[in-house]
């Protein structure tokens, strides 16, 4: 199964600092059908002004994956971590027992940033978080593991049964996945006109797959990808 879902057929809040898009149901955007797609909870493609952001507020029990498109986002939190994340880079927060943090857009111009929230594989747990550094120039025409809940290279450690991938695809080029037939993949072009196994898509829509065991992507558009799979 290969479901299109398109970005202007999204949850929408515009809040003037802050222009989301919700491919789930969050805040005051409920869907009952798109609740989350297995243990994914939460892919919110959020545009955030400058000098604005999250003001401190809290989370507990949720794997927190930001992936930043353009500009950069600052973090702050209640252990002391401190840190500025810039746009191609990913930052991660594994909320556990409870955590609370601040998130800004410091910059001159809008950010804009994935933020992927997934279900962790157990309750509690010692709050943290990290960041770093992805050069899109190592993605090109391939996957490169950003997060994972297994010992994967240099991807940012969290406590999910899943994986959070990007890759960068040249127009006319074709990249493919291979996929457990019953696991969740979502994915989405940040940039980009692709077909997925034929199935075309454009920017920033999302893309959810199950029962499939081996994804083609072509990208008929310069494509900046991010794919999750989960349980």
């Amino acid at each position: 199964m290969i479901d299109v879902r398109p970005f202007a057929g999204l949850g929408h809040a515009n809040h003037g600092w802050l222009n989301a898009r919700h491919h789930f149901s969050f805040a005051n955007y409920h869907d009952p059908a798109r609740m989350g797609w297995g243990a994914i909870r939460v892919w919110n493609d959020d545009e955030i002004g400058a000098k604005t952001g999250f003001p401190p507020h809290g989370h507990a029990d949720m794997e927190i994956i930001t992936y930043v498109r353009s500009g950069a986002i600052s973090h702050r939190d209640s252990l002391g971590n401190e840190g500025r994340t810039p746009g191609g880079d990913v930052q991660v927060m594994s909320a556990g027992t409870g955590i609370q943090h601040a998130e800004y857009n410091l910059e001159n111009d809008t950010t804009t940033l994935f933020q992927i929230w997934v279900l962790p594989d157990a309750r509690g747990g010692e709050p943290g978080w990290g960041q770093r550094a992805f050069p899109k120039g190592n993605r090109a025409g391939q996957w490169v593991t950003l997060a994972s809940g297994k010992t994967d290279g240099d991807a940012l450690p969290i406590r999910a049964d899943a994986q959070v991938l990007g890759a960068t695809v040249k127009a006319g080029e074709t990249l493919a996945y291979d996929a457990d037939p019953a696991r969740h993949i979502y994915l989405v072009p940040a940039t980009g006109r692709i077909t997925v196994n034929g199935v075309p898509a454009n920017a920033r829509d999302g893309i959810a797959i199950t029962g499939e065991a081996r994804l083609v992507i072509e990208a008929e558009e310069e494509a900046e990808l991010v794919l999750v799979d989960a349980r």
